[in-house]
């Protein structure tokens, strides 16, 4: 297997006294959704935080596209073709579906088919029906689509998405679902939060199990589907 795009080797991470994450080893390879479950609270909004240099953290070794993320700014990690997107999404509430795109556009790397806004639109048909509209006359679910779609326009080599599902009609899920499975078969690596196993079991191809900020669990879907007591423990399935 090729070497991963994102490789993180005993990442901690801490709210000033409290340590949250305690030593998570894992790599993201291009084109592969690798989901983090977990309980609320288990450590999976931090983990992605703390990649993104959004709290304070250390790792033994942490890399994008062979560099080190180590004292980055979250605007130079972005920069290295990393896009975040919050759970509390962050749009532009007084910009329009178009305008917040524009926002977000940055030119493709060699080789690459750049994403415009004409792309996201077949991606998202909601957000064509509404492109002259402010993101404050817009559901969570629309602002959670136009999010992503807006950092697609950085053209990425990676996402980091956290908790996509959460407080959306299903149908919108529908077409989150879609739209990652767009992203990998462009070659986006997806590094997905989620406590919605369901949705994640239905689109990644590997699992990392969190609890209390532990590792409990690296592997496919099915390899943890087939052990009950661990579901159990840690997810309530």
């Amino acid at each position: 297997m090729s070497e991963p795009l994102l490789e993180i080797w005993n990442l901690t991470a801490s709210y000033g006294r409290a340590q949250v994450l305690f030593g998570l080893t894992f790599g993201l390879h291009a084109g592969e959704v690798l989901a983090l479950i977990g309980r609320n609270g288990a450590g999976k909004t931090t983990t992605l935080k703390a990649i993104m240099g959004l709290v304070p953290a250390t790792a033994q070794k942490a890399t994008f596209k062979g560099h080190s993320l180590a004292r980055l700014p979250s605007y130079k990690i972005a920069r290295l073709g990393l896009g975040y997107v919050p759970e509390d999404r962050r749009i532009f509430t007084d910009l329009t579906v178009e305008e917040n795109l524009e926002v977000g556009r940055r030119a493709a790397g060699p080789g690459r088919s750049p994403w415009t806004p004409e792309r996201l639109f077949r991606l998202f048909p909601n957000l064509a029906e509404m492109r002259g509209r402010r993101g404050n006359q817009m559901s969570g679910g629309e602002q959670q689509m136009l999010t992503i779609a807006r950092t697609l326009m950085s053209n990425p080599d990676a996402i980091l998405l956290d908790e996509p599902s959460e407080g959306i009609a299903p149908v919108i899920v529908q077409m989150m679902a879609e739209a990652i499975r767009a992203m990998k078969a462009e070659g986006v690596a997806v590094l997905l939060s989620e406590q919605n196993w369901a949705f994640a079991a239905g689109i990644s191809d590997r699992t990392i199990v969190i609890e209390r900020g532990e590792m409990r669990f690296q592997g496919s879907i099915d390899e943890l589907m087939t052990n009950e007591a661990l579901r159990v423990e840690t997810l309530g399935i």
